[in-house]
């Protein structure tokens, strides 16, 4: 799993994430999310464009980024998941507190 790390204005943070986001890499997610944070950008979108596997390790890793965010007054959203991803979000009802934007642009431009 490799992340690229975009920072643009109004404390947001877009992480590039490209390769599978499994028990291997969930660590490095968190970890990637929890220094966006801390470095003053605590509106973080997790691009998944580049992600072509995703499994609950992953989503816990999404789930605990949403709750870092949050509790510094931030917000965690995700954008392009492909079809796998998708439907690990349905079939966990994850789409509800984390829906998915078309792109990572359009993750924060959405009021």
């Amino acid at each position: 799993m490799e992340f690229t790390v975009t920072e643009r204005e109004g404390g947001v943070g877009i992480l590039h994430l490209e390769g599978r986001l499994n028990m291997v890499t969930a660590g490095a997610l968190r970890d990637a999310v929890n220094s966006t944070v801390a470095g003053g950008h605590p509106r973080v979108v997790v691009d998944l464009a580049g992600v072509d596997f995703m499994d609950s390790s992953g989503l816990g890793a999404l789930i605990n980024g949403l709750k870092t965010a949050r509790q510094a007054g931030g917000d965690l959203r995700i954008a392009s998941p492909n079809q796998q991803v998708q439907l690990v979000l349905q079939l966990t009802n994850v789409e509800r507190v984390l829906p998915a934007y078309d792109s990572a642009e359009l993750a924060y431009a959405v009021a």
